[in-house]
């Protein structure tokens, strides 16, 4: 189950809809404590979480939006008997989240949606050896709504608000209204974690909980895999057709991303995507192309006029044979749309494994992504194993990374669906 966690900052609308019948979360049960953010504070808090017991409840504020890093900018910290803990991460180096990850580093660590927090957490050398994800929980459970407030709401009849999920974390002081907010993620997260594991437990799926738990722990200290020619993603590239104008594009997100790294500034704050497909899109870029353009009208985009200009000439200067490809060559299989002409057995295999993996999906009441990840039976549609049994396909699901309880579930089911469609 490798979708993308569902945190707060990043849910649906409905997960943030205003919840009037409900009381508020409004502040936590032992105030807002004050941020550790000296040496003899730390220390004291070291002591606290070492003097507790039970696991760990964690959450980070991060600021994306505005800055270049994932890099954490306040982390939340909660464990029974030594309250909430609100650390500042900038005055403190590595000797200090040494002494953090040597006290809690073997307790279980409760975090909500841990793919978008275990990265930040394992730039300060804090790496969970067990953790429990409430998020990932809801979804092992079927729940339509997994955000922590749609969760907090459930079970405890209250509405935590998320108004300052999108704040600028980097910004100094912190203001107490986000304080407070930031310390209420935690407050019943020790809670909510035991009686998701009771739900799990009752449902006979708290080992496919354990797995997929402690799969996450296992790659929580793994960097992010690179992205092949990361400046593909680009807002707006769908209405561009040649290798020059890929070009373009190539040259100034390079540009930008250079200036991003240096002052810390999320690219989209120094120039829109928007700008920059604009530009390439023209027949013929010039400087009044580029001045023409609302994005790069921007105050901060007007400061680095020259870099674009240079960026754009370097595209433009290139010859053929340096011009990017509109596709790239791939050893993943290509969209199942294109199956039906270039591979009709694999098509085939696909339109009957589709329909019966959705199909186990809702027996179980579960989304089919949560089931088994899509591009893992998709890669086998393409190219099966031979012969495609439920052993063979098995084998084929673990090499690509299902855990066991979805190999155990999705393997005869797949055999079963490639049967049918080649007969």
């Amino acid at each position: 189950m490798d979708t993308p966690a569902e945190k707060d900052d990043l849910a649906p609308k409905d997960d943030l809809a205003e919840s009037p019948e409900l009381p508020l979360l409004a502040v936590p049960a032992d105030g807002v404590p004050p941020v550790i953010d000296t040496d003899p504070a730390f220390r004291v808090m070291i002591d606290a979480l070492a003097a507790g017991d039970g696991p760990v409840a964690i959450d980070v504020e991060r600021a994306q939006a505005y800055r270049y890093s994932a890099k954490a900018y306040l982390l939340q910290l909660r464990r029974s008997g030594s309250g909430t803990q609100l650390i500042d991460p900038l005055p403190f180096a590595e000797h200090h989240w040494q002494a953090l990850a040597t006290t809690i580093g073997e307790v279980e660590w409760i975090v909500h949606a841990a793919t978008q927090d275990t990265p930040s957490l394992a730039e300060l050398g804090l790496v969970p050896a067990t953790l429990f994800d409430t998020e990932l929980a809801g979804r092992l459970l079927g729940k339509p709504r997994v955000g922590l407030g749609p969760l907090i709401e459930e079970f405890f009849e209250l509405h935590l608000a998320k108004e300052h999920s999108m704040a600028d974390w980097s910004s100094r002081p912190l203001p107490q209204e986000w304080l407070n907010y930031a310390a209420l993620d935690v407050e019943l997260l020790i809670e909510l974690r035991d009686l998701l594991a009771a739900e799990l437990a009752a449902a006979d799926r708290l080992d496919w909980a354990r797995q997929e738990f402690a799969y996450l722990a296992e790659k929580a200290a793994e960097p992010p895999v690179a992205r092949t020619d990361p400046w593909r993603r680009t807002s707006g590239m769908h209405q561009l057709r040649t290798p020059a104008q890929l070009a373009v594009v190539r040259e100034l997100w390079f540009a930008r991303d250079e200036l991003a790294r240096r002052y810390d500034k999320a690219p989209g704050k120094i120039l829109p995507d928007k700008a920059i497909s604009e530009l390439a899109a023209q027949r013929q870029p010039s400087r009044n192309c580029l001045r023409n353009i609302d994005g790069f009208k921007r105050r901060t985009a007007r400061r680095f006029e020259t870099n674009w200009l240079q960026a754009l000439d370097r595209a433009l200067a290139l010859p053929a044979g340096d011009l990017p490809p509109v596709r790239l060559k791939s050893d993943t299989p290509p969209p199942p749309r294109a199956w039906e002409r270039s591979n009709p057995p694999a098509h085939r295999r696909w339109l009957a494994a589709r329909d019966a993996v959705n199909a186990k999906a809702d027996e179980l009441g579960l989304a089919a992504e949560n089931l088994i990840t899509p591009a893992y039976w998709r890669q086998l549609c393409w190219a099966p194993p031979e012969p495609a049994d439920a052993t063979a396909i098995s084998a084929q699901l673990e090499l690509l990374g299902a855990r066991p309880w979805q190999r155990e579930i999705v393997s005869p089911v797949l055999a079963e669906a490639f049967a049918a469609a080649d007969r």
